[in-house]
């Protein structure tokens, strides 16, 4: 089988990527996911499921650039999507020329400009991880978010005092 090829002549699915020098970020972007059927290994990835209103069945084989690392990988089910963390084998670590293996452009699969960096962006740029609400979390939270947005009490303060007139 050839990259990315589909032995069953099903519909591949729509598919963002992007990359770290340490990791790949795939996302399937399907909704509605049922029986997926995932096979990660260190040089390809299948994936076939249903999905969507009309129960249609997608299927596709990605082989990587280079290898991954499957125990360290991760994957998870949003219902809207499908995510997939791959962590590069420490030997093809640094970053890739583009994500399969052979030169063909796949039209299914797009770059994911939410979380592309590029190779001289600094490591401290990353936000893969990035949470607004922990981070709100972290500064006290969003001013009057708690009670609708109402202002304080209306009382005397230090700066209620008399100012004098503008000449």
């Amino acid at each position: 089988m050839n990259s990315s090829s589909n032995a069953t002549h099903l519909p591949a699915p729509p598919m963002v990527w992007a990359q770290r020098k340490d990791k790949i970020f795939l996302t399937v972007q399907l909704d509605n996911i049922r029986n997926p059927k995932i096979d990660v290994k260190e040089t390809s990835l299948h994936f076939r499921a249903t999905a969507g209103k009309d129960n249609t069945e997608y299927e596709v084989l990605l082989e990587f650039n280079k290898e991954i690392d499957p125990e360290a990988s991760k994957q998870h089910n949003t219902g809207r999507e499908f995510f997939f963390v791959l962590m590069k084998k420490e030997e093809s670590q640094g970053f890739w020329p583009r994500l399969s293996k052979g030169s063909v452009k796949l039209h299914f699969l797009k770059t994911d400009f939410d979380k592309w960096r590029d190779e001289d962006d600094s490591d401290a740029e990353d936000q893969e991880d990035f949470n607004l609400d922990e981070m709100m979390q972290s500064m006290g939270g969003l001013q009057g978010a708690g009670d609708g947005g109402a202002l304080p009490d209306e009382g005397e303060d230090s700066d209620d005092e008399d100012l004098p007139d503008l000449q």
